[in-house]
């Protein structure tokens, strides 16, 4: 079954990822941006995987989707850890 919710977000979702592919030459003047770009794609794979769970292959998709969400936190930690710790003194 498929909530209004899951479909709002991944609207929101393909949103930020016209605005991303419009503007990615400003996008990479982040310090390590493909790490933060990578993880948003795979939070965007993992919203639509959400929503095509309500139609088939429940199980599988469901357990895509969560791991899409895990690695997506992953890159995003690993992206503050090379943007704001990395082990480097800052002065």
């Amino acid at each position: 079954m498929i909530q209004e919710n899951e479909i709002v977000m991944l609207i929101l979702g393909l949103g930020v990822l016209i605005f991303i592919l419009g503007n990615r030459s400003q996008l990479k003047r982040f310090p390590s941006s493909r790490w933060l770009i990578l993880a948003f794609y795979v939070l965007l794979a993992g919203w639509a995987l959400t929503v095509l769970e309500g139609f088939f292959w429940g199980l599988v998709l469901n357990y895509l989707e969560h791991t899409c969400y895990a690695t997506g936190a992953v890159l995003v930690a690993a992206w503050c850890w090379k943007v704001f710790g990395g082990g480097k003194e800052t002065r």
